[in-house]
């Protein structure tokens, strides 16, 4: 087995756990917060806007099982890739969209991914997902962890605009 890091943030963390957890080869998905200019940010210290964080997901992956550019496949189907400041109601730059890239390989495929769904012409508008190097990621809060299996009801509320959106433009959710 080979391990290998994906780290994506687009939007609220808890939204792009599941889809993940769900794909084969995926060893483990953590929500957390990265990008940021402190250590150990909490929760409430990201929401402030005060810390550069955002939140997002790292992904330890077994990549004999799957590849780098299949995660970031799925990653487009999560996000709404035309929005720069945030994700559905999840307004601000801790909800910002941004592909993380721990080797030039994975800036590559990234941006070659990134280049192809534009020229798709499958969204009106200018994709503006940032591909920027990984920089310290930090795991949020335990009960942030897993929140899709812990608190079902809260999810699904928080969940149904981005569904809506996914519906709409790729036909699924």
């Amino acid at each position: 087995m080979s391990q290998e890091r994906a780290i994506f943030a687009g939007g609220c963390f808890w939204c792009m756990v599941q889809p993940f957890e769900e794909m084969p080869g995926i060893l483990s998905v953590i929500s957390g917060y990265t990008g940021g200019t402190t250590e150990n940010p909490t929760y409430e210290s990201v929401l402030s806007h005060q810390t550069g964080h955002t939140e997002a997901v790292e992904i330890i992956f077994d990549n004999t099982l799957v590849s780098y550019a299949k995660l970031v496949e799925l990653y487009w189907t999560l996000t709404d890739p035309t929005d720069a400041f945030g994700q559905f109601q999840d307004r601000g730059d801790n909800y910002r969209p941004v592909i993380f890239y721990d080797t030039e390989a994975q800036k590559e495929i990234a941006q070659a991914s990134k280049a192809n769904l534009q020229a798709s012409k499958r969204f009106d508008k200018e994709i503006v997902v940032a591909i920027e190097p990984s920089q310290p990621f930090w795991p949020a809060e335990a009960y942030h962890q897993g929140f899709y299996k812990t608190n079902p009801a809260r999810y699904a509320m928080s969940a149904q605009l981005r569904h809506d959106f996914l519906k709409k433009q790729w036909g699924e959710a």
